[in-house]
């Protein structure tokens, strides 16, 4: 396995790790909070659109480049 076939294989793995990592902190702040399940919905909303900017981002720039 050549390092770009490592790298192209690590990133994405490496990016759902974090962001399921993150997911799991948030349940957790809420948890521990009693942030309640409307507390909890925005928590997760709020996280939500940050991951669905990166991927927009993603999205936006792999159309530019390629």
């Amino acid at each position: 396995m050549s390092y770009e076939e490592f790298e192209a294989l690590a990133l994405p793995i490496s990016i759902f790790a974090l962001v399921a990592f993150m997911g799991f902190i948030v349940w957790d702040l809420a948890k521990k909070s009693k942030a309640g399940r409307w507390g909890t919905a925005v928590l997760f909303f709020a996280l939500g659109l940050g991951v669905l900017g990166f991927v927009i981002k993603a999205v936006i720039l792999g159309s530019v480049e390629g």
